[in-house]
């Protein structure tokens, strides 16, 4: 019966495709695949739990923004994707500030560093719900302090977790990287979205 069902719902005309976070990078990583989508700021509380493990609380957020969208959207397919980086117990978020995103790096020089990345898509047609968490995992080389602040005032990370674009100059920091998917470091693992997306039906190569 749940297969037939699933089936039918799979006939349906596709629905819209819904982008649930405010961020540039992940609209730029969608655009990608240059299936027409909008977007739409969940507005969650991003607030850790207690004991909470970094790929935990990335996959927590990443369903809690894609739920809170499809209850507002209801009949549309939604992405929701969240990244935590982590350093041995310390979890590092978006620096906001120079001074900030200078002592974020100052920790991970010469560091390993895992960028967990959640994605959470909901099908607007059936209500499944498909979610994974990418890890890759990212080594600083060591850094001096006038590198770091150079870095800082060239690419301006601010609001990079781990204070550091690795798709722009950040690259430079880095000793080596190793993960599935390089656009999971940038925020949205494309290969594994593009995989979820085309067997709901989404025009994919």
């Amino acid at each position: 019966m749940a297969q037939t069902a699933l089936l039918s719902a799979r006939t349906m005309p596709l629905p819209e495709l819904v982008l649930g976070s405010s961020s540039r990078y992940r609209r730029e990583l969608l655009s990608r695949l240059r299936i027409p989508f909008i977007t739409a700021s969940p507005d969650i509380d991003e607030s850790p739990t207690s004991g909470e493990t970094p790929r935990a609380l990335a996959a927590r957020l990443a369903r809690q923004k894609a739920e809170a969208i499809a209850t507002r959207l209801p009949g549309h397919t939604v992405i929701g994707s969240d990244q935590v980086a982590s350093c041995g117990n310390r979890q590092y978020g978006k620096p906001g500030t120079r001074d900030a995103a200078i002592a974020q790096l100052a920790e991970l020089s010469g560091q390993t560093v895992v960028f967990d990345t959640a994605l959470c898509v909901i099908d607007g047609r059936s209500g499944q719900t498909y979610e994974t968490v990418v890890p890759t995992e990212v080594v600083f080389r060591p850094l001096s302090q006038a590198e770091i602040e150079r870095y800082i005032d060239l690419d301006d990370p601010l609001d990079c977790a781990g204070a550091a674009k690795s798709e722009s100059l950040g690259i430079a920091l880095l000793e080596r990287l190793s993960g599935d998917d390089p656009t999971a470091l940038v925020g949205l693992p494309l290969i594994r979205l593009s995989a979820i997306l085309r067997e709901l039906g989404y025009p994919l190569p």
